[in-house]
């Protein structure tokens, strides 16, 4: 590595990139981010935040329909003006890219737009979108290329009736009846966004229930919410193909069994960003699935290569991307540095009511591979979710047997991505269920029933 100023070349420009290189730029690196499809990367300008955008005006309206329950009259009025919907959250996604270009270009950055690949450990080739060839020597590599969606040969996406979640938001108008392919995080997510905003909606999941990588309690409730909301949710039907039809799409079953409707949303996954990278032939090491093998401090297998992101296939979150290109960077620009440990990220599934998880799961209490006192407090004892007309919900924490140390929890609720936090700094911090339960909470909060929780397993 060069003793006066490292050079850095960061491929692609989403959170793990660009994370990595304000970090490497504030370490006096000389640093280049190489971005093809727009800095912020698909969690920006694509998938996180325009989903939950989009999530959010379906809330707003679903809060519209239970103002009855407060008293309040005549809200079944309000409509749905999709086009300008997605023109707001297109617009919001391209202010928040606009907003990661300056923070980069301030700290003296390069923003490099076009292709970038690997010429060696130590040399990234670039085709620009200008049409011009070049060649940057790197001390360090950072690949934070990510994941683009999986794409079946018997259900092609063509952007009109048949589309990918990153192609949803040039719809102009609510789709008549919407099938949704995949009853993962996103496919739940969308699927219930959707019928919020009043489509009619069939969820086609291959899994017993939905959201099978969730605790199978919160699992259980989110799933009832969506059948009392109005979707028709088939589990354990697995999609075979996808067709346009003369007047919409048709979703053909493994069993036979087909759906028809207006319009179909594909969510079966992602695949990594690696080929064409020239990776394999720098002696990178992939996965079978294509994914950048990495170990605790993102380094690949061929020194001062490092890698980030959803392209490692390590943890498809936005937070978990961020961290591991800091990390790489603080490792590779030899600063003090600690292993990722992925069993204190916090996640969230952004239904209405909310997923939030930290830390030990009930799945690995149930195998035994960790043994934990487990509370969980439904909502409906919580005098501000009765204030507020929220009927489905729980908090549940976990404890190691003996010291009651806090080790994990979930939480099922409104805004449940704000409630996992002092959870997770109880699981960060070691904190046993006797402190937490110690600390005020105000009255009344959703936060009381995480202490009473906690009291529960003195």
């Amino acid at each position: 590595m060069s003793r006066q100023q490292p050079s850095v070349v960061v491929l692609g420009g989403g959170p793990g990139g660009y994370e990595a290189a304000l970090v490497a730029a504030r370490a006096g690196a000389q640093v280049t981010v190489v971005d093809r499809d727009g800095l912020g990367g698909a969690c920006v300008l694509t998938d996180c935040v325009p989903s939950k955008a989009l999530v959010s005006t379906a809330a707003f309206m679903g809060g519209l329909r239970t103002g009855e329950t407060l008293g309040v009259r005549e809200a079944d009025d309000a409509t749905v003006d999709l086009a300008a919907v997605n023109r707001r959250i297109l617009a919001l996604a391209a202010s928040q890219s606009a907003d990661i270009g300056r923070r980069l270009t301030g700290d003296g950055v390069r923003i490099v737009r076009g292709r970038g690949a690997l010429a060696g450990p130590d040399r990234v080739r670039v085709e620009t979108d200008a049409g011009d060839d070049e060649e940057l020597a790197a001390d360090v590599v950072l690949v934070a290329t990510g994941a683009t969606p999986r794409v079946m040969p018997t259900a092609q996406p063509d952007g009109e009736r048949i589309l990918t979640w990153q192609q949803i938001y040039t719809l102009t108008e609510l789709p008549e009846k919407l099938v949704v392919v995949g009853s993962g995080v996103t496919g739940a997510e969308l699927a219930h966004a959707y019928t919020g905003l009043g489509v009619p909606v069939t969820l086609v999941s291959s899994r017993e229930r939905v959201l099978p990588g969730e605790d199978a309690d919160a699992a259980e409730v989110i799933e009832q919410v969506f059948r009392d909301d109005g979707m028709e949710v088939l589990g354990r039907s697995r999609m075979a193909s996808v067709e346009r039809t003369a007047t919409g799409v048709r979703v053909t079953l493994v069993d036979g069994r087909t759906v028809d409707g207006s319009h179909a949303l594909l969510a079966v996954g992602s695949v990594p960003q690696t080929a064409g990278l020239g990776l394999a032939e720098a002696g990178v090491e992939l996965s079978e699935s294509g994914h950048v093998v990495v170990d605790g401090v993102s380094r690949t297998s061929v020194r001062g290569v490092y890698a980030a992101g959803d392209c490692t296939g390590v943890l498809p979150l936005a937070s978990v991307a961020a961290m591991q290109g800091r990390i790489a960077m603080w490792h590779a620009l030899g600063d003090a540095v600690s292993p990722l440990r992925l069993g204190r990220v916090s996640a969230n599934v952004f239904t209405s009511p909310e997923i939030a998880t930290v830390g030990v799961s009930q799945r690995q209490i149930d195998d035994g591979e960790s043994e934990a006192d487990v509370n969980l407090l439904p909502l409906a004892t919580n005098p501000r979710a009765k204030m507020d007309s929220f009927e489905h919900g729980f908090v549940k924490v976990f404890s190691r047997k003996g010291s009651g140390t806090v080790v994990g929890g979930v939480v099922v609720a409104p805004r449940a991505s704000e409630l996992i936090y002092p959870i997770a700094l109880a699981v960060q911090n070691g904190l046993n269920v006797d402190q937490v339960a110690s600390t005020f909470t105000v009255y009344p909060s959703m936060t009381g029933s995480i202490a009473e929780a906690a009291r529960r397993l003195h």
